[in-house]
């Protein structure tokens, strides 16, 4: 897109702000600058639904889509997938063999080497449609033409008046021929004869396409004759599921499969000679509510049928507004609104009285950033989104998340054993709740005086007896290699230390127990049911796509066990159905093998007839200072309102890559949009109120008696009540003034610490400032052979070897220091300095996991738990809280039913970025920072 592109392109043409992203140019970028400007032009005019699709030769549009490599990505998410290095501690000197995004790039472009790059699947939907020329298709004369008379001047030139700009014949027929440019029409027409058949305004045709593809699919807008005396009708095409995002591949996937009468209605269009039409076809719009039986009572007679549109920009599957259904584009009135995209409302302030109430499972939940965030930005909205249930892997995170939403029901699993859990317990409340609501009282009694008689036997010595039933779960929690459903049993004069896991098998002598635990669990909701969840919110992890792996399975990813996550989280969507989902990831999920992952997701979402919708945001863009960009998928019910991408509330300047296939997924303003953006956020913004720490730094609470110096700092020392943060409950504690957790660092190893002394405190120290280091030829580190070389007390060298040869002795990454008008490219899961900068400006220390939580947007009243790398490694992994606040209010939005309409992007509130402001006192009583 034209964000990313070092080339400028037309001046007429609207482009993303490049003060949002720019990008590294390539090597070859000058002797390649006119197809770079051309594949400008084309992602430009195609944002604006205009000539993506071309059927016969003379139109407009014709032209081919220039080649394009893949360009290098100087700053990416490296870190979101990092994993602990054994070698590396207190005393350890190892380098982690782990590579970062520089490293990972090198990867990457070998891999590309060896599996060249396919056609994307937007690259295929968007192709130019070009029919074989008449002489071709037969050689007689052709009979083709206009029937009856044309419409009224007046009447055309009301419903196409850019048609009619102007009557110079010369003047438009010279234009014509700039493929970017509309064709004028002498008169326009309602009917067509082609090849002895009459085609009508708003027939379903087919076109002719190129050789070997299939006829493309287009519904007739407008037959006029050209100013160049051609005869022209406008198309407006469908799409089939392969046109679209979703690859082709993807039709053979085995967990899902689309219909193939099922179409999807875009808004590109563009002008044809008749010549290219084909033939009738029939099909008819159905209502996306309607039941699988009644849709197909509905298309039985028809050819195809469509429930859903399908726009190139932002990879969007949405509703089609009932009043747009069926006619041609000229008579309807835009769908959009006077309002849409415009800023909405300021944030509600309404009462909890008033405030609708939604459910939210966070599936791979971490410690809880993105439903903490959901949750914040839905309160802004009115509506009162509670996270109800949460599962993760990782069992500090889970403490975590429990510590700071102590009503949610934590499940420390496996995501699959979660899923398996659902279907036991789905049947387990069927046969306990559903059916013996319908048991008569007799029977219950009955069963009641039978365990009374139970209870008065005497037990044999060697039995236990079931007092009663703790918890339930799928899997196998004692080891057994077997895999089942359990329950955690507490046994009658045992004390709780003799709770144990028991299979459900094991426990036939105790249905009324199993009876009486599913009975209360359905009345407490301990875990979901089909149709009982609002959102779905998770960040599978897909780690077959790391560059870690040096083993990924380009051709099949799918088949790579690290990235099954991804369908397991489709699968619970499935079965559980919620109004909303949204996936968050990284962004190799859009690119590693041209972007099958990212597609997948979406063919799933689609194929479960859900609206769907793609976007890339930065959440330096929304109040952070770093970088860090991510994948975000909504999807959404078709009887709701698909959410909206909120757009940036932050002038961020930063380098960035997006995938080319997702060029149009960056949310991100127009260079030609008013933007009132805030100045971006740099980490004295966010960190300059931390109090001062050594290396060594036992404590995770203290004191903070520094004042708030900044807009951001003092937002994100509120109380949970002043964020509007209902996660613990109505009884939410209030917290102690000046409390500050997990301010600790790293500590860093005695050598390591001995070199971070040495590193000065300036802007862009680090390594290469070391006694004995020069910078040679094409920035190459290099030993000064004038130095001999300084070893330290432990005998080890100062400067060590794998720091000269990181990224070939070009990288000035290992100990980097920060500093303080700077910002991180994004916040890591591993604290070592070896091979990043993560140096405090003015410490000798490596950040603490307070100041990453700070940089992640993470409230200061939020607790982490576990040990100090597993904390670094909760708050690297996290959505960035600003980001799922900003995403939390669309949410909301779009649960009350407002951002309605075909645009994907709105404005946040004014106000959004500092809400709560007038909360905050205006400084704590303490001393100041010198």
């Amino acid at each position: 897109m034209a964000s990313m592109s070092p080339v400028t392109p037309a001046a007429a043409e609207p482009r993303r702000s490049t003060r949002l992203l720019s990008n590294t140019k390539p090597a070859d970028a000058d002797a390649d600058a006119d197809a770079e400007a051309e594949v400008e032009r084309e992602r430009s005019t195609s944002r604006g639904g205009k000539r993506r699709r071309k059927a016969a030769g003379k139109g407009t549009g014709a032209r081919k889509r220039a080649a394009k490599g893949k360009r290098k990505e100087p700053e990416s998410a490296a870190g979101a997938m990092e994993v602990e290095d054994a070698g590396s501690g207190i005393n350890g000197d190892v380098y982690p063999e782990e590579p970062d995004s520089e490293e990972m790039k090198l990867i990457e472009e070998e891999e590309q080497a060896d599996h060249g790059e396919e056609g994307s699947a937007e690259t295929r939907g968007a192709r130019k449609r070009v029919a074989p020329p008449r002489a071709q298709r037969r050689p007689e004369a052709s009979a083709d033409h206009f029937v009856g008379e044309p419409i009224p001047d007046d009447k055309a030139r009301r419903l196409w008046p850019s048609r009619y700009e102007t009557k110079d014949s010369d003047s438009r027929s010279r234009r014509s021929n700039d493929p970017e440019e509309e064709i004028g029409a002498q008169c326009h027409y309602t009917s067509a004869c082609v090849d002895d058949a009459i085609f009508n305004l708003n027939d379903d045709v087919y076109v002719k396409a190129g050789p070997n593809e299939e006829n493309y699919i287009g519904r007739i807008t407008e037959f006029f004759e050209g100013t160049d005396h051609v005869l022209y009708f406008t198309c407006r095409w469908f799409f089939r599921a392969e046109d679209t995002v979703i690859s082709p591949n993807l039709l053979e996937v085995h967990d899902h499969e689309h219909d193939q009468k099922r179409v999807f209605l875009s808004e590109e269009k563009n002008d044809n000679m008749i010549e290219s039409i084909i033939s009738k076809l029939n099909i008819i719009y159905v209502d996306p509510s309607k039941t699988p039986q009644e849709r197909d009572q509905l298309i039985s007679n028809s050819d195809l049928y469509y429930d859903m549109s399908y726009s190139v920009a932002y990879s969007t599957f949405a509703n089609i507004p009932a009043e747009n259904d069926g006619a041609t584009d000229s008579e309807v009135a835009s769908d959009i609104s006077c309002e849409e995209g415009k800023p909405v409302a300021d944030p509600v302030g309404s009462s909890d009285a008033r405030r609708e109430t939604a459910t939210l499972l966070d599936l791979y939940s971490g410690c809880g950033a993105m439903s903490t965030g959901l949750c914040l930005g839905a309160a802004l909205s009115g509506i009162k989104l509670n996270t109800k249930w949460a599962v993760d892997m990782n069992e500090y995170a889970c403490n975590s998340l429990k510590h700071n939403h102590p009503g949610t029901q934590v499940r420390n699993e496996k995501a699959e054993d979660f899923l398996a859990l659902l279907q036991h317990w789905n049947a387990l409340c069927q046969k306990y709740v559903v059916h013996s609501s319908n048991s008569s009282g007799s029977d219950l009694a009955q069963m009641s005086n039978d365990d009374e008689d139970d209870e008065n036997e005497a037990l044999p010595n060697d039995l236990f007896e079931v007092e009663r039933l703790l918890d339930i779960c799928y899997g196998d929690p004692n080891k057994t290699g077997k895999d089942g459903l359990w329950f955690k049993v507490r046994w009658k004069t045992y004390d709780p230390s003799h709770d144990s896991w028991e299979p459900i098998d094991g426990l036939s002598d105790s249905p009324e127990c199993i009876k009486e635990f599913v009975q209360r669990g359905y009345r407490e909701s301990i875990l979901p049911l089909p149709g009982s969840v609002d959102v779905i919110c998770g960040g599978p992890p897909c780690q077959g796509i790391s560059g870690l792996n040096r083993f990924r399975n380009y051709n099949e990813p799918l088949e790579d066990d690290r990235n099954k996550q991804l369908v397991v989280f489709m699968d619970v969507v499935n079965y559980l159905r919620p109004k909303y989902v949204l996936m968050e990831n990284v962004v190799d999920i859009l690119k590693f093998a041209d972007g099958f992952l990212g597609r997948y997701a979406l063919s799933r979402l689609v194929s479960m007839r859900y609206q769907a919708r793609l976007g890339l945001m930065v959440a330096g863009c929304y109040g952070l200072p770093q970088f860090r960009m991510r994948a975000f998928l909504w999807g959404a019910l078709p009887s709701r309102v698909l959410p909206k991408f909120p757009l940036p509330t932050h002038d961020v300047v930063k380098r960035g890559v997006v995938p080319n296939a997702f060029s149009q997924c960056l949310v991100a303003y127009d260079e030609i949009d008013d933007k009132r953006l805030k100045k971006a956020l740099v980490l004295q913004d966010a960190l300059s109120d931390l109090p001062k720490v050594p290396n060594y730094q036992p404590n995770d609470l203290m004191e903070n008696r520094i004042n708030p110096k900044t807009e951001f700092q003092r937002y994100i020392r509120l109380s949970r009540k002043d964020m509007e943060d209902y996660s613990f409950g109505d009884a939410t504690p209030s917290p102690k003034a000046c409390q500050l957790f997990d301010h600790q660092p790293l500590e860093l190893s005695t050598d390591d610490y001995q070199r971070v002394k040495q590193i000065p405190f300036r802007k862009g120290a680090n390594f290469r400032d070391l006694k004995g280091v020069q910078v040679g030829e094409n920035n190459t580190v290099e030993f000064n052979p004038h130095i001999p070389r300084v070893f330290l007390p432990s005998g080890k060298p100062l400067v060590p070897y794998y720091a000269m040869t990181y990224i070939k002795g070009k990288s000035p990454k290992p100990f980097g220091r920060l500093w303080w008008d700077e910002t991180v490219p994004t916040v890591v899961t591993r604290a070592e300095p070896h091979n990043q900068i993560i140096l405090h400006p003015n410490q000798h220390r490596v950040l603490t996991v307070r100041e990453n939580a700070r940089l992640q947007g993470f409230p200061d009243y939020y607790r982490l738990f576990g040990p100090i790398k597993q904390k670094y490694i909760q708050v690297g992994n996290a959505v960035a809280v600003p980001v799922a606040r900003a995403l939390g209010y669309s949410l909301g939005q779009a649960y009350r039913g407002a951002l309605v309409g075909g645009q994907p992007l709105f404005e946040l509130p004014e106000n959004f970025a500092s809400v709560g402001q007038a909360a905050a006192t205006a400084s704590p009583v303490g001393v100041v920072e010198k």
